[in-house]
């Protein structure tokens, strides 16, 4: 990881600035970042984490400026939790994603679902909400979460991807709520549009989208062909193959890449080529 400035306004794109929040980890690199959309009115994109040092900087970035929208890509804790306190401070409506709350530990205390998110407004896919000189377009990406949202700036050909597309790494896809199979139809929809840059939540924009894209499709794909062939050598039990295909992981990573191989063979399974017995997994014929 490297180091960040936090809670500064930087202007990085026609329409957007950005702001770091202060909790970096090695599942959100330097942190979340929050967007401000607009100029004589604004929507926040992913306030982040209920922390009163980021709190403060957003009204501070803010400045008085009507917001018209706080817009919340998925409900992990380190995206939605500050919309509650934003609200209470702008007035805004809390606009995305639906919400959504599991009992699962995951693999990772700080993306655990925000069991207090209460959107004012649940956008579905295609549909949008505007300010002066903006309009923001809900794109559905179920896959790293089922509510997940990216945001389209229709003005300028941007897309807020989340979690979904990172800039730093690739994405946790996590049972029981997280979905290989979606994940890997969302990310096709995504090469089927021509968005000019992403904004992720973690990690720098991304100016080559479609390239982008078109490479963690591959690394999937290579992950794959990875399990299948640890599964023709008998090894069919999951910490095993996380050992064989994750050399040199992190060690505090190590339940995330076994629930990643876990949504993998979830999805091989549901497409006819594994099978599961007593928690071993084999090829289906």
């Amino acid at each position: 990881m490297i180091e960040a400035p936090t809670g500064i306004a930087m202007a990085i794109d026609p329409l957007v600035t950005r702001i770091l929040a202060p909790n970096p980890s090695p599942y959100t690199y330097t942190g979340t970042q929050t967007y401000l959309v607009g100029e004589a009115d604004l929507a926040v994109i992913d306030p982040g984490p209920d922390e009163p040092a980021h709190l403060d900087a957003l009204v501070m970035a803010i400045a008085g400026r009507p917001v018209k929208a706080i817009l919340c890509t998925h409900t992990h804790r380190d995206h939605s939790p500050a919309s509650r306190p934003l609200q209470d401070r702008t007035g805004a409506r809390v606009i995305g994603c639906a919400p959504l709350v599991l009992k699962d530990a995951g693999p990772r205390a700080d993306a655990s679902f925000d069991t207090s998110y209460a959107p004012d407004l649940v956008l579905d896919d295609g549909e949008t909400v505007a300010g002066e000189g903006w309009t923001l377009e809900a794109v559905a990406t179920p896959g790293h979460t089922s509510n997940h949202l990216c945001f389209s700036l229709r003005e300028t050909g941007a897309l807020f991807t989340g979690d979904h597309v990172m800039g730093w790494s690739t994405t946790v896809v996590a049972p029981p709520d997280g979905d290989m199979t979606a994940y890997m139809a969302s990310l096709d929809k995504l090469m089927a549009r021509e968005d000019r840059i992403y904004f992720p939540a973690h990690g720098e924009p991304i100016d080559k989208p479609q390239r982008f894209v078109r490479g963690l499709i591959g690394h999937r794909r290579q992950r794959e062909g990875q399990i299948l062939r640890l599964l023709r050598q008998d090894v069919g039990e999951v910490p095993a193959m996380v050992e064989r295909m994750y050399v040199g992981l992190d060690p505090r990573l190590t339940g995330a890449a076994g629930r990643s191989v876990l949504a993998h063979l979830i999805d091989l399974r549901g497409r006819g080529l594994v099978r599961e017995d007593n928690g071993a997994w084999r090829m289906a014929a």
